[in-house]
């Protein structure tokens, strides 16, 4: 028979410790917000966007994601504004004062096709923009703020060049980042009815590289003195 003893030490030895709380993390949740947001907006547009939608993909309340980001519009400016900053950011790291002018661009322009080959839904964003007449990149300092610094830093690289007898000279930071980004973006962005009408498999590997080491070519070509 079990003696009261025996049943206190039971009891002690599978006593199951207090749960702690769980902490918010505001950081995490507005993250979590954004990447649905990023879904609902580039599937839906922005007048088809439902913050219901994106409330029911991360399990929170539309009241919550209101909490954070006060309007729809508002969400949908900080969806650009982190769409803006990954791209940007990432650029800033590749580290391009610290390799030689032509290399600098090379390196640049294939981080740019990567990007946006592997990043279809910025392209996607930016096309709905678009649509909107940039009305809310407008309302947004900080995504002029972040392409500016861009130019700068590509600036700096095409004085480099032209200061070593690599670049020819007249060039402009904005008229080349155009150029760069044309077609990366376009690939990307017309995929579907180039595809359709060429009858081309634009995510081909072998069509990629040969499309990659094109635009390479056709910018150094351009800039070469």
């Amino acid at each position: 028979m079990t003696t009261t003893s025996e049943l206190s030490a039971v009891a002690q030895a599978t006593d199951v410790q207090p749960r702690k709380p769980r902490k918010n993390n505001p950081e995490k949740t507005r993250e979590n917000i954004l990447q649905e947001a990023i879904v609902e907006f580039v599937q839906q547009g922005l007048s088809g966007a439902r913050v219901d939608a994106i409330a029911e993909r991360i399990h929170t309340s539309k009241r919550m994601i209101y909490y954070y980001f006060g309007s729809k519009e508002q969400l949908y400016i900080e969806v650009l504004e982190k769409v803006y900053g990954d791209i940007r950011n990432t650029e800033g790291a590749l580290n391009l004062s610290q390799l030689g002018p032509l290399e600098a661009i090379r390196r640049l322009v294939e981080f740019t096709f990567d990007h946006h080959d592997h990043h279809t839904d910025f392209v996607r964003i930016v096309s709905v923009e678009n649509i909107h007449h940039a009305e809310y990149v407008k309302q947004s300092d900080a995504i002029k703020a972040m392409n500016h610094s861009m130019l700068t830093a590509l600036g700096e690289v095409l004085a480099r060049g032209v200061e070593q007898g690599v670049f020819r000279a007249g060039l402009t930071a904005l008229d080349v980042h155009l150029l760069i980004n044309s077609f990366c973006f376009f690939r990307v962005s017309n995929r579907y009815t180039v595809g359709e009408i060429f009858q081309l498999d634009l995510a081909a590997e072998a069509i990629k590289q040969r499309h990659r080491e094109m635009i390479c070519e056709s910018v150094s070509r351009y800039l070469l003195a």
